[in-house]
């Protein structure tokens, strides 16, 4: 992958590219192929230099959604059972095995939650490692260095590795990609764009009876309301959204 710009990153982001035989250039390539850049303090990835997808959990987005997102009134936080406990005498662990920009994980976080993010995809971690050295020195996100730590694995390779060391989390997350039924033009370019290097977790169905055995409470798979159950396993229950869902798979009780 090309790096443009790399002379304005801070030296964490310049030998994260280079452990990943990043090509540094002035140039973008002239092919139209996705590129890397450095540009208004964040690394972005794009093709055109207009469409950019980035990590940021100190502004936009994610930071409106932790201030106004609803807490633990939440689809995702009622998934994870967030509203059965009180977070501040019962700490939540969560692997998301599957974190891709994270923005969930950020969610479950800012609740309380202490989430281990786990990415397989070289730029995808990248831009992870890029947000979480923004968000540690936010004046507006105190908790996040306790609370958010990232793993560059496969998500069958962590939860394995996890299962050996004896490690214990009380939620495994996944949230696997899945094809989108609307035409191209329906998604957001920056998710298109997204899909478009990333590509589908074809070995997703792989993932839940690892997921199952290492979540001593629960198991909870975001999914599109159109796609089929997880390895097609039923879950215990449900929760819906407009236009996905969270299946969840009980092993014990939150409290």
């Amino acid at each position: 992958m090309i790096f443009t710009n790399w002379r304005n990153a801070p030296i964490e982001i310049i030998e994260l590219a280079e452990s990943f035989d990043w090509q540094m250039s002035k140039h973008k390539p002239e092919d139209g192929s996705l590129y890397a850049d450095f540009d208004n303090d964040k690394l972005v990835l794009t093709r055109d230099g207009k469409t950019n997808i980035f990590v940021d959990f100190a502004e936009g987005a994610n930071a409106h959604r932790q201030k106004f997102g609803g807490g633990k009134g939440q689809a995702i936080a009622k998934a994870v059972g967030l509203n059965k406990v009180d977070l501040n005498k019962t700490p939540v662990s969560v692997i998301d095995a599957t974190a891709g920009m994270g923005k969930d994980a950020f969610v479950l976080a800012s609740l309380g939650c202490n989430v281990t993010l786990v990415e397989r995809q070289q730029p995808i971690f990248a831009l992870l490692v890029d947000g979480f050295r923004r968000a540690r020195v936010s004046e507006h996100l105190p908790w996040f260095d306790d609370r958010m730590s990232l793993q560059h694995l496969g998500a069958q390779q962590a939860l394995t590795d996890a299962a050996k060391a004896k490690q214990s989390f009380d939620v495994v997350y996944l949230d696997p990609m899945f094809p989108h039924r609307e035409k191209s033009a329906a998604v957001k370019k920056d998710m298109a764009l997204f899909q478009t290097f990333v590509g589908f977790d074809e070995d997703a169905d792989e993932l839940l009876p690892l997921a199952k055995k290492l979540a001593t409470k629960r198991v909870v798979v975001k999914r599109p309301d159109y796609a089929p159950f997880l390895a097609e396993q039923s879950p215990t229950m449900q929760i819906k959204t407009k236009k996905n869902r969270f299946d969840v798979y009980v092993n014990a009780a939150m409290v």
